[in-house]
């Protein structure tokens, strides 16, 4: 599999895909990234990951982090964040992202949550990076998928299921988020939005960016590539990819794909089609 994905600026950094053709809804991570920072995105996955070398500074849910060294990176779906290095020599790092529809059937366990995005506990965090990293050199289904349930096992220490610790009310900009979800392919209007949340324009675009630290429309092209992202990797061609999700042509979704995932669609797809 080709690891320097072509649309990085800088040539240290590189990235690399994988996804289990026996278990879809899963898909590999990994990346040693130096100077490129990555926008404001959101995976409708599962994030669970660790730091190899070096340290990396991310937002997500407001508040700013810095994982260093041997530390284990939780993500919940559907949640934006950022990423960038922390240090002079970037950081090294390894990711699984699972669907939480599979996280519930893999496990058993329904309502998986993370009430913590960051854990520097070498002693959990090294047991995790020697599973995933195994994963990558598993040769059979079988291999994989006992690879995955030890995951699973050395991850839900860490969960909350349920009511444990997710959250049960709705956020007022929670209908926002699910109109901008099922209108990817539409012009989206400020004031349809604001109307959604019952505020003026001007005070809904001041409250959301307060809110989510990204304006509706970096929420809306992050949905976009995410759902592109998902298209792409199940072969679909890249200009309908773009038609479907909302963007101007194909060179708009190589565009703006490159730079939040770090790699051009066509080398994404040839990646995880070769998984």
């Amino acid at each position: 599999m080709e690891g320097v994905p072509a649309s990085f600026p800088y040539e240290k950094d590189r990235a690399r895909f994988q996804q289990l053709a026996e278990l879809p809804g899963v898909e590999l991570y990994q990346a040693h990234i130096s100077r490129y920072a990555f926008e404001p995105h959101t995976h409708e996955a599962f994030g669970i990951g660790t730091i190899e070398a070096g340290a990396q500074r991310f937002r997500y849910r407001g508040t700013e982090y810095t994982a260093p060294e041997n530390s284990l990176v939780m993500m919940n779906p559907d949640e934006l964040h950022t990423g960038e290095s922390a240090c002079e020599e970037g950081w090294r790092y390894q990711m699984i992202y699972i669907q939480p529809q599979l996280m519930d059937e893999l496990t058993g366990d329904r309502g998986w949550w993370f009430n913590e995005a960051l854990l520097t506990d070498s002693r959990v965090a090294q047991p995790l990076s020697r599973t995933l990293a195994a994963l990558w050199q598993a040769e059979s289904e079988l291999a994989r998928q006992s690879l995955i349930a030890e995951l699973l096992l050395q991850i839900r220490p860490l969960a909350c299921m349920s009511s444990q610790g997710r959250p049960d009310t709705r956020h007022r900009f929670d209908q926002v988020k699910d109109f901008l979800r099922d209108n990817l392919a539409e012009p989206v209007r400020l004031d349809e939005l604001a109307a959604l949340a019952s505020l003026s324009p001007w005070h809904f675009l001041r409250a959301f960016r307060q809110h989510y630290h990204v304006t509706p429309h970096q929420m809306l092209m992050a949905f976009r590539l995410y759902d592109a992202k998902q298209r792409l990797a199940q072969g679909e061609a890249a200009a309908s990819v773009a038609a479907a999700v909302g963007l101007t042509d194909q060179a708009h979704l190589t565009r703006a794909f490159a730079n939040r995932y770090g790699i051009t669609p066509g080398r994404y797809q040839k990646q995880v089609r070769q998984s």
